[in-house]
């Protein structure tokens, strides 16, 4: 168990040095208390996904979320977690001006990296068909924007290039070595169909890489060793836990309104003594009793 005091954000330049030294394996979190866990679990990293800050309030990953939505959860996953948080930061957020304010809102909210991608706005998620892509001028515009504007050169800048589904395989290695000459510090190639292709993508461009293994797409589930191996330095998992919570509630409710009661499941809930031990609730009474003398207790 984590306390209140160890979980001091690692930031930009512990990732950079995790990343030098072996893949980084990065599952998706959404709120605080998912960052919680992945931390307990032994996780070094974490990701945010745009779909993830989406889903939560119920809305498709289509654009409609905005800047200041995306960095308060950054703001709350890092205030409670100590591993560098990776974020979603779709294309941006518009043009390559609004790129610039978005690296120095996500620096300021503490994550250690973001992605931006190639897609015209409104995006569509990464898996789906029929996506649209922004020209390859525009993309290195932004990424050359985003290298700019950042204040700690620590802080990684990764692009993502949605092109394996629109220009296919050759596309998507193209621009990726195009956004690499304009300063990418790593590579995102989206949707990539087939172990084959992740194979070749790695080794034709030479750079730090980032897999996406999110269910139910286009992309196969490879492990993490499989692709350390292959030569991608960072591997996410963006909705695995978000869809397990999902079912687990869909579950909860449905028994919960058939039976009027949760005696009958309480064995698949999560103790209140796991749940007080994960955020610390005596390390904050300790404190509390330490600076004012505090006498309040659990409930």
């Amino acid at each position: 168990m984590s306390t209140l005091k160890d979980n001091v954000n690692l930031g930009p330049s512990a990732l950079r040095r995790m990343v030098k030294r072996s893949s980084v394996v990065a599952p998706g979190v959404f709120d605080g208390m998912s960052a919680l866990l992945a931390q307990d679990a032994g996780f070094k990293a974490l990701y945010l996904s745009g779909s993830g800050v989406a889903g939560k309030s119920g809305l498709p990953d289509l654009s409609i979320t905005t800047l200041s939505e995306v960095a308060e959860d950054v703001r709350k996953i890092i205030s409670v977690s100590k591993p560098p948080l990776i974020v979603d930061a779709d294309t941006g957020f518009g043009e390559a001006v609004n790129v610039i304010r978005t690296v120095r809102t996500m620096e300021s909210a503490g994550a250690a990296a973001m992605h931006i991608e190639d897609q015209e706005l409104p995006k569509k998620c990464g898996q789906l068909s029929g996506k649209r892509l922004v020209t390859e001028e525009e993309m290195v515009r932004k990424i050359r924007a985003a290298i700019c504007a950042r204040k700690n050169d620590d802080f990684m800048i990764i692009a993502r290039t949605d092109a394996r589904g629109v220009e296919g395989f050759n596309g998507a290695l193209r621009r990726g070595g195009l956004y690499l000459d304009a300063g990418a510090d790593a590579i995102f190639p989206e949707a990539l169909e087939g172990e084959d292709e992740f194979r070749r993508y790695a080794k034709a461009l030479k750079a730090p890489l980032l897999a996406n293994m999110t269910e139910f797409g286009k992309s196969p589930l490879l492990t993490a060793d499989e692709l350390e191996a292959m030569g991608y330095k960072m591997v996410i998992f963006p909705l695995t836990a978000f869809r397990a919570s999902l079912l687990s509630m869909e579950n909860a409710y449905s028994l919960l309104k058939k039976r009027g009661t949760q005696k009958e499941f309480l064995n698949k809930l999560m103790t209140r003594k796991r749940f007080y031990d994960l955020i610390d609730y005596d390390g904050y009474e300790k404190e509390d009793r330490e600076l004012f003398g505090g006498k309040r207790g659990r409930s």
